[in-house]
C-alpha cells in the first residue's frame, strides 16, 4: 500500500512501451491522457453518449458505440482504460457492458487498467461488478483502487494495485524505483481501515455501507436543487459528482464577458463570480477533438458538509429571484 501517484501512472508505466495505443472512454479523468502520453503511448478516444427520456429528460446512464470501440483495437492496442463508477458521470458499468469489452481484450490481447477507485460509493440497487471478476479476465487485469476514496480521506494519496504476477511485477519495479513519498503512518492508517472494514462489510456497522447511504442522500439533495435551478442534471449511480446541462440557463447569462474558447469555462466562471456557486467545466474531461461534446456540461461535487450544500442551494435560490 503506497502512494499510487498521479492516477493510473505507475500501471500505465510498466504496461505500455512507446509507440502502444491505449483506448481511453471519454469523458475522462484529465490525468488519463497525460499518464498514457508520459508512458510514451498513443491515446485512442471513443466517447460515452447520453441519452434523453422521452419528455427530454436526461437518463442517468451514458452508453458505449461498441462498433466504435471495436473500430479502435488493432495489433498496436497494448491497453483499455475502465474507470467503474466513472468520474466524471457517476455510471456504474453493468456485467453486460463489461463483458462487451472483456471479448475485444481478449481477442485482441489486450490488457485492462481497471479504475474502480469508487467500487463502494454505489447507490440504489446498482452493485459494482470488477473488470477482473469476469471470466478469463483476472490475468489481464491490473486493478486500481484507493483508501482515499474509501474512507473520504482524498489527501491521504493512499492507493493500491493488484493483478496477476506477471503484470504487477513491471509496476512494482516503475513504484520501487519511482515513488518515495508513502510515510509508514499513513500506510498503518489505511491497512487497519481496510482490514477492520473487511471484518463487517455487509453490517450495519460497516462505515463503507453508512457512508454511501450518507453521500446518496447528498446526492438526491444537489440534484434537487440544480433541478429547480433549471440545469439538466444527471442522477449519477456512483462516485462523488453529479453532472448537469447547463444550457437552459445560457438565456440568463452572458458569456460574453468571459474570454475562454470553450462555453462550460465561460459558464462556470460566470456562476463563480455571480453566483457564488463554483462547478467544473467538462471539457478538460475530452480529447481536444471532442472537447465541444462536453461544453454544455458541469460538474459539481456533492460530497459536501450539510452547511456547504445548504448554502450553495440558497444561492441559488438567490439568484433565481433576481431573475425574477
Amino acid at each position: 500500500m503506497a502512494p499510487p501517484g498521479p492516477p493510473l501512472w505507475a500501471p500505465m508505466m510498466a504496461t505500455v512501451d512507446t509507440g502502444d495505443e491505449v483506448i481511453i472512454m471519454e469523458p475522462f479523468f484529465e490525468c488519463f491522457e497525460h499518464n498514457v502520453r508520459t508512458a510514451g503511448g498513443i491515446p485512442r478516444f471513443v466517447p460515452l453518449k447520453s441519452k434523453e427520456n422521452a419528455d427530454g429528460t436526461q437518463t442517468n446512464d451514458w452508453v458505449l458505440d461498441y462498433d466504435h470501440l471495436e473500430s479502435l483495437f488493432n495489433t498496436k492496442t497494448k491497453a483499455i482504460i475502465v474507470n467503474t463508477p466513472h468520474n466524471p458521470l457517476g455510471k456504474v458499468f453493468t456485467y453486460e457492458e463489461l463483458s462487451q469489452i472483456a471479448r475485444l481484450c481478449k481477442k485482441w490481447n489486450v490488457v485492462c487498467i481497471s479504475d474502480e477507485v469508487y467500487q463502494f460509493l454505489v447507490y440504489g440497487s446498482k452493485k459494482h461488478v470488477s473488470m477482473a471478476s469476469l471470466p478469463d479476465m483476472w490475468e489481464r487485469t491490473i486493478t486500481v483502487c484507493t483508501a482515499g476514496k474509501m474512507f473520504a480521506a482524498t489527501g491521504w494519496k493512499l492507493g493500491w494495485a493488484y493483478g496477476p504476477s506477471h503484470l504487477i511485477a513491471n509496476l512494482q519495479l516503475i513504484h520501487f524505483s519511482s515513488v518515495r513519498a508513502g510515510n509508514t503512518f499513513l500506510q498503518e492508517v489505511g491497512a487497519i481501515c481496510v482490514e477492520k472494514e473487511l471484518a463487517r462489510l455487509g453490517t450495519t456497522e460497516s462505515y463503507l455501507k453508512s457512508s454511501a447511504k450518507d453521500f446518496e442522500t447528498k446526492r438526491d439533495f444537489v440534484y434537487d436543487m440544480l433541478s429547480s435551478t433549471g440545469l439538466k442534471p444527471i442522477k449519477p449511480d456512483g462516485g462523488y459528482f453529479i453532472v448537469a446541462n447547463w444550457s437552459p440557463l445560457e438565456k440568463h447569462i452572458d458569456l460574453s464577458t468571459e474570454p475562454d474558447e470553450f462555453k462550460d469555462y465561460r459558464f462556470t466562471k460566470w456562476m463563480t463570480k455571480n453566483v457564488g456557486v463554483q462547478g467544473i467545466p467538462i471539457s478538460p474531461f475530452y480529447s481536444k477533438e471532442h472537447k465541444h461534446i462536453g461544453e454544455n456540461y458541469v460538474r459539481y461535487c456533492f460530497v459536501k458538509t450539510d452547511a456547504y450544500l445548504d448554502k450553495a442551494a440558497q444561492a441559488f435560490r438567490n439568484w433565481k429571484l433576481q431573475l425574477n
